[in-house]
């Protein structure tokens, strides 16, 4: 998935090359930004459908476009301003302002671990809602407000891959990577959560072969919309983690970070057969464990002891 989008960038990066040779500094830092920030759109990504499920079909696309709308307005009206400032009179705000997001990022793929092991919760809320205008009004505002934080996570590790470049380079680029990953992300949103109708059109169809792909595409969807939340999560504290591990190590604060790469170096030295993927996955694995213990830590604070003083 996150490989389709930082295609989508490099295509992105060829036409702007294309277009002006001017452009080739924009073009080179748009992809490499890009894909930095692939990470974050994967849960980008698998956050989004669950904003649309239990909706009217004929409605489904619409809300997405709703939302890719409303994340356009959020990359290019908000943050890239905000991105511009900080890059202009306050760069050494950028790494605790991406610590900050990455924290936020454990804290959510806490919760949800949390409440899937409690069994979940909310659902009276989500059935209180029944005009149908209301509930659609509800769903694209949250969806526009998760999009707001994923995006400025994007948008500030985008900035952190575009040093030492002028302000309208770095305008150009942070541009070309918000408009690309929206594209990219609504674009494959839109065909997950159409997936099921696509399947009962071929299912209807005469022939035999179109039939048992549209069942099997239907059978696939709740299958799907399970591994994206799981993808999901997984991508939040991994990002999360990884985000605070190398702000760290911008602070000096370098043992834990050392131990992980050390763990990863020596994990792909005794696999050199496979030591590039070896490396990687460590090293994910270790950024993972650091986001869960931020994450959870985060969960206690605010719903743990908030509980406490209450029961008092």
């Amino acid at each position: 998935m996150a490989g389709g989008l930082v295609a989508l960038l490099d295509d992105v990066a060829a036409i702007a090359k294309l277009a002006a040779a001017s452009l080739d500094d924009v073009a080179g830092a748009s992809a490499r930004a890009g894909a930095k920030a692939a990470g974050v759109v994967i849960d980008d990504t698998a956050v989004t459908p669950r904003y649309v499920v239990g909706l009217a079909p004929q409605r489904e696309l619409p809300i997405i476009g709703k939302i890719a709308l409303g994340s356009l307005r959020n990359k290019l009206l908000f943050l890239l301003p905000a991105a511009l400032l900080l890059s202009a009179f306050a760069p050494w705000a950028i790494t605790p302002i991406l610590m900050l997001g990455g924290a936020f990022l454990c804290y959510e793929a806490s919760e949800k671990i949390v409440e899937t092991l409690m069994g979940g919760h909310g659902a009276e809320e989500e059935t209180a809602v029944t005009d149908p205008k209301t509930l659609e009004d509800r769903q694209v505002s949250g969806a526009i407000r998760t999009d707001l934080i994923l995006s400025a996570e994007i948008m500030a590790i985008a900035l952190s891959e575009l040093p030492d470049m002028s302000i309208w380079t770095q305008a150009i680029a942070l541009a070309l990577v918000g408009i690309a990953i929206t594209v990219g992300v609504y674009g494959l949103v839109a065909a997950i959560v159409k997936m099921d109708d696509i399947g009962l059109h071929l299912a209807q169809r005469g022939n035999s072969v179109a039939q048992a792909a549209g069942r099997g595409l239907v059978k696939a969807m709740p299958v799907l919309l399970r591994v994206l939340a799981v993808v999901g999560t997984a991508a939040m504290v991994w990002v999360g983690g990884g985000i605070i591990v190398h702000g760290m190590e911008e602070f000096g604060l370098t043992t834990l970070p050392h131990l992980i790469h050390d763990t990863a170096h020596h994990a792909a030295e005794a696999l050199p057969f496979a030591a590039g993927a070896v490396n990687w996955i460590v090293g994910a694995i270790g950024a993972a464990i650091v986001g869960l213990i931020i994450g959870a830590v985060i969960v206690g604070v605010l719903h743990v002891l908030p509980g406490r003083k209450a029961a008092h």
